[in-house]
């Protein structure tokens, strides 16, 4: 067998992703649903490089925009999130310098990340998680969804299973066999289970805070409500402007003029990108309440980095995503 043949079999599969917009760079990472909005301003940059082991999938993520981020990961499995920097939010709570992030596969979850931001993926199955992990990995599956979003670790915990997935992803050449990768990743991640204590340390305040913030979007949700005004978020909701400046704030740290300016405008150009757009940037502009188009192609481009007209050039007639 030639040589070349052989490491191929011997070697995980690996992948490396760029993309040059928020949300097809989330299409990208293998078997997840993700949708991305932009919060940021400036021309997008997202990296992925991604290792897929049987029943294991590892990677790093990089993105250069500050984005709001619906994830959901591939079913029966767990996802642990180490974020290389602080100042950012799972399911509107902040991740502390000495935490990781955890969610069950197959169930809806939030993150905000900030400009700049890098963060280390491990996904592995449920099977091997309870192989490997025994009563303790099946426990942090069970527990309730505020409790482990967020686990407190021993830096040096953190730190051995960030440079383990580092060195993984960095081997160009690696002579380990798949299995050898994949023993070595889950020793890490069970000494991360016998140290991790969740983060339960959640605000009387916080499930209140997330329905109307949760509330809001999904009525942004709606092309019917465009545009949406501060003051019928408030009468939607039943809180006064000073009350849902606040939820917004802290859920999602940004404002509601914000959320409600960026999420329209996100909208639009995922339109825009779509192959088979029959549209034109005026009738997309419409359809999410931009009436004036000459303020509407400003924010577009302090937003995008771009014209909404060069968005639907670039993606007019090219291949549909996956």
């Amino acid at each position: 067998m030639p040589v070349d043949a052989q490491e191929r079999n011997l070697a995980p599969l690996r992948c490396m992703w760029e993309a040059r917009d928020a949300d097809e760079h989330a299409h990208n990472l293998t078997d997840w649903c993700q949708e991305y909005d932009q919060i940021s301003g400036g021309a997008f940059y997202g990296r992925i490089d991604e290792v897929q082991l049987d029943e294991m999938q590892v990677f790093r993520e990089h993105t250069s925009q500050a984005l709001r981020q619906q994830c959901n990961v591939w079913p029966e499995s767990l996802w642990i999130g180490i974020p290389a920097a602080l100042d950012c939010r799972i399911n509107g709570r902040p991740v502390g310098e000495a935490e990781v992030m955890c969610q069950p596969g197959h169930r809806d979850f939030e993150l905000v990340t900030p400009e700049d931001f890098t963060i280390y993926g491990l996904v592995v199955s449920r099977r091997l998680l309870a192989s490997a992990a025994g009563e303790a990995g099946l426990a942090l599956l069970e527990r309730a969804p505020t409790t482990y979003m967020r686990l407190r670790l021993p830096p040096q915990t953190r730190d051995s299973v960030t440079f383990l997935i580092e060195r993984l992803l960095q081997a160009s050449r690696d002579p380990l066999a798949p299995q050898i990768h994949r023993d070595i990743l889950m020793m890490a991640l069970v000494e991360l289970l016998q140290k991790e204590m969740p983060c339960d340390d959640v605000p009387p305040s916080y499930p209140h805070r997330k329905r109307v913030v949760d509330q809001v979007k999904r009525y942004v949700d709606d092309p019917e409500h465009a545009p949406v005004t501060v003051a019928e978020l408030c009468e939607l909701t039943h809180v006064s402007q000073r009350t849902l400046q606040y939820c917004f704030t802290s859920i999602l740290g940004i404002s509601p003029v914000q959320f409600l300016r960026t999420a329209r405008l996100n909208r639009v150009r995922r339109l825009l990108a779509q192959p088979d757009c029959t549209t034109t940037v005026t009738g997309a502009a419409n359809d999410w309440g931009f009436y004036h188009l000459g303020q509407f192609s400003q924010d577009y481009r302090r937003l995008f980095g771009e014209s909404p007209s060069e968005t639907l050039g670039r993606y007019r007639g090219a291949p549909a995503r996956c």
